[in-house]
């Protein structure tokens, strides 16, 4: 047996992804047994965690499993794909679907599911065993062989077998909800559910096929997690700064951006970025990006979309087709990026079908619109604003973008505007404004905002914990007033809709 630990993924806090290994023994002669599983912490806030479980079958071919564990510090199972899970106490039985249930000698599957944890201790289950065979060591013969009539018994067991069982798993066919697995690892297309297709229905294609333009590395403020919202579990990501290398674009990433991750309740996730860039000449770049990842993969596969001057070196950027991978490492809080030109990449097989969880509502890309008239006055925030930066014109009309530094609020909401992400405003022939930014309010609760639209017509979208007290905004039933000014900023009063 093997006990890996890696980094905590908030330092101090937790231990953000142990990894256990363990081979199989069993006692088969007319039919060997035994197992592998590997069990990984993906993801670990305050009161919750996801998990992955992947199991190889080293032993004779079967049809129909159930993997069996105990949990020794009181975690519960609260949600589970790719299998079906019971909990009694702390032992936990998950059994196969109908899509996984065969696992040839070598093949292997995966199942994963989020938890609750005590916040002190989240140890590994250490007892795993697959139909009943504890996963511990290498296969073996289930019953002794009968010995011929006058010849003693044997006094060793038979031998371990010495070729290692396969290192590529015989292929599964998963049905089209969260396939367990990525086919041939990172070089899958990932088709995304069709509420969040980053522009691309058909497929993200593997951004390796393509053309490295550029890779970036920034510098993480606060990791804030909200907690599991109407959309899923919650973090927001604060971009400090960071630097930009490639062989066409060099330079440095500005503080007012924000990484968006939304894990769902199948254990996909779901990103949207906004950033800013700034070139080695002085360039300022705006970038939005959108990502998705299957289950149990902590690389998510990005679409970068650039708004560069038109008038600059860099309005290549406008009219590229890009893919790119993002990374976090929460131990340093390092992001990771890396874009590639997939300009001349098709999407192939293999490919990774993604579906939403149903039932749960989907998060918007675009602003959302409403009617209506302004009904009782909800809560208002002071704002203050940094120093703007100004894109100038490109693809979509002039962007200026005006980073958030701070502010208060006060009414039904009561507490502070966190520094960190920006109004995002698109000025042309109809202005729009596009804030993004975070409430951390007096009972230590954080409240994610996108207030959006044209003036005279903003519409703002809110997202809290949804067992939290603050959950009536995720209703997304109100209006906003037009920024009016403010010391050091401008104030903006939220309504009832009408």
């Amino acid at each position: 047996m093997r006990l890996v630990h890696r980094r905590p993924l908030f330092a101090g806090a937790l231990a953000a992804a142990t990894l256990v290994g363990v081979v199989g023994v069993a006692t088969a002669a007319s039919a060997a047994t035994g197992c592998r599983v590997t069990y990984t912490v993906t993801s670990q806030w305050t009161g919750g965690f996801g998990a992955n479980v992947a199991v190889t079958n080293l032993g004779d071919p079967i049809n129909g499993w159930q993997l069996t564990w105990s949990f020794t510090a009181g975690q519960q199972v609260t949600q589970y794909w790719n299998g079906t899970a019971s909990q009694n106490g702390g032992r936990v039985t998950v059994g196969n679907t109908t899509w996984n249930a065969a696992l040839g000698t070598g093949a292997s599957t995966s199942f994963g599911f989020n938890g609750s944890w005590n916040n002190v201790s989240n140890p590994a289950p250490t007892d795993f065993a697959l139909n009943g065979t504890p996963c511990t060591g290498s296969t073996m013969p289930t019953t002794p062989t009968t010995p011929t009539p006058g010849t003693p018994p044997p006094t060793t067991p038979p031998p371990t077998p010495t070729t290692p069982p396969p290192t590529t798993p015989a292929p599964t066919t998963p049905p089209p909800p969260t396939p367990s697995t990525t086919p041939s690892g990172a070089e899958a297309t990932i088709v995304p559910d069709p509420s969040w297709t980053c522009g691309r229905s058909t497929g993200l294609v593997p951004p390796t096929r393509g053309r490295l333009v550029f890779r970036a590395t920034a510098q993480l403020g606060a990791i804030r997690d909200v907690g599991v919202t109407q959309y899923g579990h919650r973090r927001i990501l604060d971009i400090r700064g960071g630097t930009v290398t490639g062989d066409r674009i060099n330079g440095s990433i500005l503080t007012g951006g924000l990484d968006l991750e939304l894990t769902l309740g199948n254990g996909a996730t779901e990103l949207e970025q906004v950033a800013i860039l700034r070139t080695g000449d002085g360039t300022p770049i705006y970038l939005r990006t959108c990502g998705v990842a299957p289950a149990g993969d902590s690389t998510v596969r990005i679409v970068p979309d650039f708004e560069a001057p038109n008038s600059s070196a860099y309005a290549w950027l406008n009219t590229g087709t890009y893919v790119g991978t993002r990374t976090v490492d929460t131990a340093t809080n390092i992001l990771n990026l890396a874009v590639y030109d997939v300009s001349g990449v098709s999407p192939a097989d293999p490919r990774v079908q993604l579906r939403d969880p149903a039932g749960t509502a989907n998060q918007s890309w675009d602003c959302l619109t409403g009617s209506g008239t302004r009904g009782a006055a909800v809560f208002t925030e002071t704002v203050t604003l940094g120093a703007s930066v100004s894109v100038g014109a490109s693809k979509r009309g002039t962007r200026n973008i005006i980073p958030i530094t701070g502010g208060t609020v006060t009414g039904r909401v009561t507490g502070t505007v966190l520094p960190g992400g920006a109004d995002y405003q698109l000025i042309g022939a109809t202005s729009t404004l596009d804030a993004r930014y975070v409430l951390s309010t007096n009972d230590r609760e954080l409240i994610l905002v996108r207030n959006c639209g044209a003036f005279g017509r903003l519409v703002p979208t809110f997202e809290a914990r949804a067992a939290g007290p603050y959950a009536f905004l995720n209703a997304n039933t109100w209006l906003s007033s037009d920024p009016g000014s403010a010391p050091g900023g401008v104030s903006i009063t939220f309504y009832e809709r009408r």
